[in-house]
């Protein structure tokens, strides 16, 4: 990781308009694994500090974000209840681009090209700080959990399968 040159993202960016503190966290990718969990281990951090971002739509609202330890499962008819909807599914991957800017493996709560309602697992203010895609793979921001939440404007809710 070092001597590794760091381009701020749209998401970094985003950060430092808020006067949000944040380290940037470049990591080696594999296009094999992309999952949080690899993130996880390279990183060496404990995976409940891991959240990822995942992209869904519902029947009434239209698409929002649900933002998840990256160990767990969103768990759809939560998602449903708590965003107002009566039935909810992940986006396409290839809907990914297009909606938001990023791509699967480097998509951030921040930053996207249109900002869209955002609800974070409760669990998030567990922590005294955590990761999150920077909007780029490799690429983490290390945060303050509550930083996070008001820069991405979200709301906790119990998100997750038990």
């Amino acid at each position: 990781m070092a001597d590794k040159k760091v381009t701020k993202t749209n998401a970094a960016r985003l950060l430092d308009q808020l006067k949000i503190a944040y380290e940037l966290i470049p990591y080696e990718v594999d296009e094999e694994h992309l999952g949080a969990e690899h993130t996880a281990a390279v990183l060496g951090e404990p995976i409940e500090r891991i959240f990822k971002t995942l992209v869904l739509r519902g029947d009434k609202t239209g698409l929002f974000v649900c933002v998840i330890p990256c160990a767990e499962e969103v768990d759809l008819k939560k998602a449903a209840r708590v965003t107002g909807n009566k039935k909810v599914e992940m986006i396409h991957v290839k809907e990914l681009l297009p909606l938001t800017g990023y791509i699967r493996g480097g998509c951030s709560p921040i930053g996207m090209k249109k900002a869209l309602p955002t609800w974070f697992h409760q669990s998030l203010m567990e922590h005294e700080s955590i990761y999150c895609s920077a909007g780029q793979r490799g690429l983490q921001f290390h945060l303050a959990p509550a930083d996070l939440l008001r820069a991405a404007h979200g709301t906790l809710a119990d998100l997750i399968v038990c």
